[in-house]
């Protein structure tokens, strides 16, 4: 047994005596915390942050990140219409609209989905894969209205330096990292 699963073990046990709630071995079954890969994480996570809190750490992101396509209309498409982005192997699903020039999430789902994994949600970002051939080769899918989804595509396509910069950068360069080792 690993000090990290006596660890764990032990916590559990305290925690059930400390409560005074009677023990419960679904606690002993939790994932130990050498199994839990930062994609199961945010499974395990996402659904428990309240959408407001997803709202606030999401959308000043992606308006610092679009300032200048928003500034110049390149989103006007999107106006009073969503579109989703699905990583599926991670179990999140984004979706945006646009209000007053700043793209927002939204609880309902989109009119158009963009769905792939994570690591092709990357390379798009990064622009280390030709956007073109993840459409192509199906690792990215466009579903429902097709023309808003190419909409997006192309914009996407159109940023030649990719997100690749500022603190969305960091992010981005931290989950490449982390995808080349694992």
């Amino acid at each position: 047994m690993s000090y990290i699963t006596f660890a764990a073990d032990a916590f559990a046990w305290s925690a059930c005596f400390m409560s005074l709630r009677p023990f419960s071995p679904s606690i002993l079954s939790a994932p130990r915390l050498s199994t839990i890969t930062p994609s199961r994480m945010i499974r395990l996570l996402d659904p428990r942050i309240p959408f407001t809190i997803k709202r606030r750490l999401v959308e000043p992101l992606l308006n610092r990140t679009f300032a200048v396509p928003l500034e110049e209309g390149e989103f006007d498409a999107l106006e009073g219409r969503r579109i989703s982005l699905a990583i599926v192997d991670v179990g999140v699903t984004l979706s945006l609209t646009l209000k007053a020039q700043r793209l927002m999430l939204c609880r309902e789902s989109g009119e158009a989905t963009i769905r792939g994994g994570w690591r092709e949600f990357l390379c798009l970002a990064t622009r280390h894969e030709d956007p073109d051939s993840l459409f192509f080769q199906r690792r990215l899918v466009i579903e429902g209205d097709t023309e808003l989804g190419l909409m997006l595509k192309n914009l996407l396509d159109g940023r030649e330096e990719g997100f690749a910069q500022g603190r969305l950068g960091e992010v981005l360069m931290g989950l490449e990292r982390l995808a080349r080792r694992g």
